[in-house]
């Protein structure tokens, strides 16, 4: 079970950490996998609810990012990792296909 699961009354008291995020990253990690390895043999509905599970992470992430005091926006002169080739498709449109 993801550890994005918890229960309602639990939510908004839990500390975020280093910890808690490695976990998470690793947890991504293993779900991407796990997708990879399923769309390989062709079972691609067996892979909905990991890809479930990985979005919901990867929200919980980025909002955990989004309201961190201390993000500062990359520098102009940093490169990105992620080109406009390689990006995933959003809505149809940019990335390989």
């Amino acid at each position: 079970m993801s550890i994005v699961f918890v229960p309602k009354k639990l939510r908004g008291t839990a500390k975020i950490n280093q910890e808690t995020i490695q976990r998470l990253l690793d947890e991504n990690d293993q779900l991407v996998r796990c997708i990879t390895e399923y769309m390989q043999k062709g079972r691609a509905v067996e892979c909905v609810q990991y890809q479930q599970i990985l979005h919901r992470n990867l929200v919980y992430l980025a909002t955990i990012a989004d309201s961190s005091p201390d993000n500062t926006p990359p520098s102009s002169n940093s490169t990105s990792c992620v080109t406009s080739a390689s990006a995933p498709a959003v809505n149809g449109h940019g990335g390989k296909r």
